[in-house]
């Protein structure tokens, strides 16, 4: 089995990120790379899902997979249940980090920055145009809370549609949109054999970037500088 996972790889055979391509706004790729995946990544691929690496108390990093609902000057937002294990690691320690990975185009987009919640209007706005199913989950799921069986989830949303038969529900303050004001944010792509290339940026939330690109050229791996943890190398063949 070990064999196996080591001979698993292809190639990627797509150009890779040149100084060229890098513009001086790096909102800018991003929305250009965004609007590439929404056209090419298909099912089971969603263009706007990304993995949100958070660390609790104890220092112990956790991430899991969330969509990116919007996308604004004021950053990267996704929504979820404030009282999830994910918004109370947010609330002791407001900096995340967030992945994008589009494999048919062979790119990655990392972010990281601070995290701050939006608006209760604007968590409201988007509340308001979920499915009723979801609007009432996000009263009735106890998030990151041991439950005895699926059953008793099932009682939890029972009750709360009869709470709301008569009246359609509100956004509840224990869940909201949340938006990463990025720091830092790293572009790759995969490029063929043993050549790698990325480019970081430098940001100044929430005002917006500083007008800082270092691209890297494309260089052999095992000639490639020892580089921060931040700095991410593109896709691993």
């Amino acid at each position: 089995m070990t064999k196996a996972l080591a001979d698993m790889r292809r190639d990627y055979t797509r150009d890779g990120l040149t100084e060229a391509q890098a513009p001086a706004e790096p909102f800018a790729l991003f929305h250009q790379w965004f609007a590439d995946a929404v056209k090419t990544e298909q099912a089971p691929v969603e263009a706007n899902a990304m993995t949100l690496a958070t660390v609790d108390p104890d220092g112990r990093p956790h991430c899991r997979i969330l969509l990116l609902k919007g996308l604004d000057e004021k950053g990267f937002t996704f929504f979820t249940n404030y009282d999830s294990a994910k918004g109370q690691h947010l609330a002791a320690n407001p900096f995340g980090a967030m992945t994008f990975f589009w494999p048919t185009l062979e790119r990655q987009v990392r972010i990281e920055g601070r995290v701050v919640k939006v608006t209760p209007a604007e968590s409201d706005a988007y509340y308001q145009v979920r499915p009723l199913g979801s609007r009432l989950g996000a009263w009735a799921s106890p998030q990151s809370r041991v439950i005895a069986d699926r059953g008793e989830l099932e009682k939890l949303l029972k009750e709360t549609e009869q709470r709301f038969s008569d009246t359609q529900p509100h956004c509840p303050e224990h869940w909201g949109g949340t938006a990463s004001c990025p720091s830092a944010s790293s572009s790759g792509r995969g490029v063929p054999a043993a050549f790698t290339t990325a480019s970081t940026t430098a940001c100044r939330a929430p005002t917006g970037f500083l007008n800082v690109w270092h691209p890297e050229q494309s260089t052999a791996r095992d000639n490639l500088p020892q580089r921060p943890p931040a700095i991410a190398a593109g896709l691993d063949a």
